[in-house]
């Protein structure tokens, strides 16, 4: 079914997804797909929650096999990432992780970038042995949105995204993380890492 949804989302977008349109195309019932989401807008959360799920896997295992001088330096396949499940992904271009719908989607406590820029911190304190402080999260909380609205920007017009835009947005993250964390930047080092 959310498959279904998915492929509903890129030919329709979501004023195009229904309940009933799902069932059609999953080939079943529509009691099944009422017995698992009461409205099209569950439907798309679970997706966002999905989408959400395979950009951590795919960020950590980027993380893993990379060569970093600095856990901000990782800005490059964060964002790689995310333009590769744009392009390829199915239902991602429309839904990403849920803001079309709902800016609190993923979790209704949070607006959803804040709920990736968790997921990210989560990732990189993970991976990069970073103290999980309050400038961090903070940092990755302005990262997160810097992003968003750039990427968006970069994908408004051109289906697989400008590249000039998608190397700007890279260029913004790494240069703030890099300015707000270096040893001799205004935070004055804290939080910043040598890659172990």
């Amino acid at each position: 079914m959310l498959d279904a949804c998915a492929e509903i989302l890129d030919e329709n977008g979501y004023d195009g997804l229904s309940t009933t349109k799902v069932a059609q195309r999953a080939d079943v019932a529509i009691g099944s797909v009422y017995q698992f989401f009461p409205d099209k807008r569950a439907i798309a959360q679970e997706l966002a929650l999905r989408n959400l799920e395979m950009f951590g896997e795919r960020v950590a295992h980027g993380l893993a096999e990379g060569d970093f001088a600095h856990w901000y330096d990782a800005v490059g396949t964060v964002i790689d990432t995310f333009v590769d499940m744009h392009r390829t992904v199915p239902g991602f271009r429309v839904l990403r992780f849920g803001d079309i719908a709902d800016v609190r989607l993923l979790d209704a406590g949070e607006e959803n970038n804040a709920v990736v820029a968790d997921r990210l911190r989560a990732l990189l304190v993970d991976a990069f042995a970073v103290p999980d402080t309050g400038e961090l999260a903070r940092a990755l909380a302005v990262a997160v949105e810097a992003a968003d609205a750039v990427l968006k920007l970069a994908f408004r017009d051109v289906r697989d995204g400008d590249p000039a835009l998608l190397a700007e947005v890279e260029r913004l993250i790494t240069g703030y993380l890099a300015h707000h964390f270096e040893a001799d930047g205004p935070a004055g080092g804290a939080g910043s890492r040598e890659t172990p």
